[in-house]
């Protein structure tokens, strides 16, 4: 691994951006994808790259490349549960959850989907920097998932929580009791 940057440095990046930039809320939910999306998708990728038609071997224009659509599917499905569960016990204003259960049926999906779709795009093998830039020596960065899929997630979070009519300042619970 000389002169290369580990998965754990992406992984305090994209936590680290994300919290930056976005609101708690939005930045922990958008963490929680990178935690369950990622690793999912991989798994569920994995046991069904046999199946070759959900195969994107060379990517659509370069767009998840080496992937497969059930590695995505199954990502996106396997963070609904926590997804759901983690906004059903949020304190909402007025304790009520605005547009009722569908609302937090589709902001579940919409997220799992999110940070699926995030970990879709990042082609495998990764994209690398040039060595040098006009002569400059460049650091050994890679376009990670551990980076883009909590920022997506998060951008993505802000996004549908406006399109629901949810307050940013949404306060999640303490603590996730199943």
């Amino acid at each position: 691994m000389e002169g290369k940057f580990t998965g754990s440095f992406y992984y305090f990046l994209g936590v680290t951006v994300t919290a930056h930039l976005f609101p708690t809320t939005a930045a922990t939910m958008g963490i929680c994808q990178l935690a369950l999306a990622d690793p999912s998708a991989s798994y569920f990728g994995r046991k069904t790259r046999h199946v070759y038609w959900s195969r994107i071997e060379n990517g659509l224009g370069g767009f998840g490349r080496n992937k497969g659509l059930l590695g995505f599917l199954g990502g996106a499905l396997f963070c609904f549960p926590f997804n759901y569960r983690v906004l059903s016990i949020a304190k909402f204003a007025g304790n009520q959850i605005p547009g009722g259960n569908k609302a937090l049926v589709m902001v579940s999906l919409a997220l799992g989907f999110a940070g699926a779709f995030a970990d879709l795009a990042v082609p495998t093998p990764a994209l690398h920097l040039p060595e040098k830039i006009y002569g400059i020596p460049v650091p050994p960065f890679h376009v990670d998932d551990n980076v883009v899929v909590p920022i997506v997630s998060g951008y993505a979070c802000t996004k549908i929580f406006n399109l629901m009519g949810w307050s940013q300042e949404l306060q999640l619970a303490k603590f996730i009791l199943f």
